[in-house]
């Protein structure tokens, strides 16, 4: 079709190039996933199974873009934090947002029943992908740290929610007695009545789970990001 006469339809392409020498994160996120998590029998409030699936998954997008530098993922959603000095896809907004969903749920499905033998896909997952753009480290930093809050929040929130329904209480119910109460509350409540302390929850659950390259391999952690020492012990990770 090169030099056709219908490739003035071209033209009508707009261009999508993100702001250069920034941080690019592409963040990936479930579509319908508490439909998707009821139907194929997900744990509650944490499955084990599907956390490591998502850890996979973002390893193969990893695996195939040298210029992601990091990955941080908790619940249905998974992050990754492209370099500022990468061209990647000459750093077209759609073309990276697009490649990276579709590589992330394909490598998604295929390594399912490694994780889930006996449980088939009663139909295809979906993500959806965005593309943000942040111009120096601190930005990045307060990011990541936005997402390991959020994954706390929740955790604690869920935690104590599944605690309460497995015990009897109605969903209702346990959302009436989680309603206006405090962290210490939430952590009270399951010390007092489930023996539960939340300090010795996996860290996968209350932090998530980081994605790093160290000596040309690919290392699955969930350490604290908010905290110093985590860049402290990795000095020139983040650069503006």
């Amino acid at each position: 079709m090169a030099n056709s006469r219908y490739e003035y339809v071209r033209q009508f392409e707009l261009p999508d190039p993100v702001l250069r020498n920034t941080w690019i994160v592409v963040r990936i996120d479930g579509k319908g996933f508490h439909k998707f998590t009821d139907i194929h029998g997900y744990a509650k409030p944490n499955d084990s199974r599907g956390l490591g699936l998502m850890n996979k998954a973002a390893c193969a997008v990893m695996h195939e873009f040298g210029d992601i530098c990091l990955a941080y993922g908790q619940s249905d959603e998974f992050s990754f934090v492209v370099t500022k000095a990468s061209n990647l896809y000459s750093r077209r907004s759609t073309k990276i947002a697009s490649t990276f969903g579709s590589l992330f749920t394909s490598a998604f499905v295929f390594h399912w029943q490694s994780f889930f033998p006996d449980t088939p896909l009663q139909y295809p997952p979906a993500f959806d992908s965005r593309v943000v753009c942040y111009p120096t480290a601190k930005n990045l930093r307060d990011y990541l740290s936005w997402r390991q809050v959020d994954c706390h929040i929740n955790n604690l929130y869920n935690t104590c929610f599944w605690a309460l329904v497995h015990s009897g209480e109605s969903k209702k119910d346990a959302e009436a007695t989680l309603c206006q109460t405090l962290a210490k509350d939430k952590q009270e409540l399951l010390f007092s009545r489930f023996q539960i302390n939340y300090n010795d929850v996996e860290s996968i659950f209350k932090r998530g789970s980081l994605v790093l390259r160290e000596n040309k391999n690919l290392v699955v952690t969930h350490d604290d990001v908010i905290k110093e020492t985590f860049w402290i012990q990795r000095p020139g990770f983040l650069q503006d």
